[in-house]
């Protein structure tokens, strides 16, 4: 497939989505930006989560990860479940009860300003970091396949991609989200559905016969359960990936949007359950194909791509889909998916910056009423800035596998919500809202500590001889933090906060 043919079918997937843009954006008031006005039919929102919630990181790097973590990363998937439960009974009703617009409104309710302002800025930079990792993802495979072709440097790639999602958001809000989230989510699930069937065809399997057979097995290892201190541990990814749904899910503004534009909480809670069961098939289908492309890959002799002399799991999808033997079907639904996964993702997250930004920073329901449209346009072109220059940024630092990098990221930037919600929630006190901030940072700064040092300090008082030395024993045997690092973020900022509770309450 062409460069060309790639950004003819660019061109018309966004053409498709500004038209969607322009039918739900007539009302372009904050009402609708913000809430879509609270009439969005829970079925859509559900299914429109799929793709939002699994996005272009799920689309390449979980294929990608299939070599080297087999299906582990089904037990986080599973933690999500329970996760999700959590959202809809725990936290849903207190923000439907609350009729937040940001649902750290809800800190400032319990606790005050200061804690009120330290939860919605955990946001800003957790969310600004996850979407310029999704973003950078997508804008490294179109670098590579279309505009290295015309020598078209890396951050005009990335410049026209927010511009290009800036353009269809910035009438309708969260109302245009919620519908072109719909058509992304059909997309990319056509597309592995497309991609299962092809390569099957190639190899001459059935699904049954690859379903049984043994080049499947060598990867198809779901659970994890002989080392303890490994970080793909049963026990320690199911609790992370419970934690990680509550926090990147229910504490995330980003999705908690989508969720409040539902009629009534009632709709909500059957949204997210319908959407959480159908996200572990979804999964469990995306490792499948991880699986397929690794034969494939075996079977035709294709090496995995290497980007600055090292190997990227990640492209081997885009590598099959767009160079390789299967057609131009394969190559269109691949892009299409994509783009459709990866942009699914970056829109909302755009929307959620920029609400969050007016609403809990700039108290933009608070000022005058001719003035908070201009307001919120302003600050939804600054965002976009925001990402442009993040993602550059990150293009020249990151060196991990891109889903592994978000996860990690999540457990020092969400653990402190974690605690706050929480503390919040599951006790009736008070604390001393000014002291908050500093209860968080010392949070992240000890689980930092925790999750890289400790090893360190053990094997320093058996007189080791050197860094090196001491280093070397620590990665052996000790502890080996996951994603259930999230919780321990989470439960150090809930002792901080125990510590600072008000006396007389």
């Amino acid at each position: 497939m062409q460069p060309i043919h790639i950004l003819l079918l660019i061109a018309g997937y966004f053409g498709v989505l500004i038209l969607i843009s322009y039918l739900t954006g007539k009302d372009d008031s904050n009402e609708t930006f913000f809430k879509a006005s609270r009439k969005s039919p829970w079925y859509v929102v559900a299914f429109g989560m799929i793709g939002a919630s699994l996005s272009g990181v799920t689309f390449i790097s979980v294929p990608g990860w299939v070599r080297d973590s087999n299906f582990s990363y089904m037990q986080v998937v599973f933690g999500y479940l329970v996760g999700y439960f959590i959202i809809a009974y725990v936290l849903m009703p207190i923000y439907y009860r609350l009729n937040v617009t940001s649902i750290y409104q809800y800190l400032e309710d319990r606790f005050g300003v200061v804690s009120y302002k330290t939860g919605a800025f955990f946001f800003l930079i957790s969310r600004i970091l996850g979407a310029s990792f999704r973003l950078y993802l997508v804008a490294i495979v179109l670098q590579q396949y279309v505009f290295d072709a015309y020598n078209i440097p890396f951050e005009v790639t990335v410049a026209l991609s927010i511009l290009l999602i800036w353009l269809y958001t910035f009438r309708g809000g969260i109302k245009t989200i919620v519908w072109t989230d719909t058509l992304q989510t059909l997309f990319m699930l056509i597309a592995v559905g497309v991609a299962m069937y092809l390569i099957l065809g190639d190899l001459n399997l059935s699904f049954s016969e690859f379903w049984s057979s043994e080049s499947l097995a060598q990867y198809n290892q779901i659970w994890f359960t002989d080392d303890v201190l490994a970080r793909n541990y049963f026990i320690k990814s199911f609790v992370g990936g419970l934690f990680v749904a509550v926090c990147m899910t229910g504490l995330d503004q980003d999705m908690m949007q989508k969720n409040l534009t539902c009629k009534n909480l009632g709709d909500a809670q059957k949204n997210m359950v319908s959407f959480s069961v159908v996200l572990i098939v979804v999964n469990f289908i995306f490792l499948l194909l991880g699986a397929l492309l690794f034969i494939y890959a075996a079977e035709h002799q294709i090496d995995v791509p290497v980007v600055d002399g090292k190997e990227r799991t990640d492209l081997l999808f885009p590598e099959i889909a767009i160079k390789g033997e299967l057609g131009i079907s394969l190559s269109i639904v691949f892009l299409l998916g994509l783009i459709a996964a990866a942009y699914s993702s970056a829109d909302s997250a755009l929307t959620s910056l920029t609400t969050s930004f007016s609403v809990d920073f700039l108290s933009i329901e608070k000022q005058e009423k001719s003035k908070q449209k201009k307001l919120r346009q302003k600050v939804h072109i600054a965002m976009s800035v925001v990402l442009i220059i993040v993602v550059i940024i990150f293009n020249s630092l990151t060196n991990k596998s891109v889903i592994d990098s978000i996860l990690t990221v999540a457990s020092y930037t969400y653990g402190p919500l974690l605690g706050l919600f929480a503390f919040g929630i599951f006790t009736k006190y008070n604390v001393i809202d000014k002291y908050v901030w500093i209860v968080t940072a010392v949070s992240i700064c000890l689980t930092y500590i925790i999750a890289n040092f400790g090893g360190y300090f053990m094997y320093f008082t058996e007189d080791v001889a050197n860094l090196a030395e001491a280093e070397k024993l620590a990665k052996s045997n000790w502890y080996q933090f996951g994603y259930e690092l999230l919780a321990v973020n989470g439960l150090l900022t809930f002792i901080g906060l125990v510590l600072i509770r008000r006396q007389h309450d």
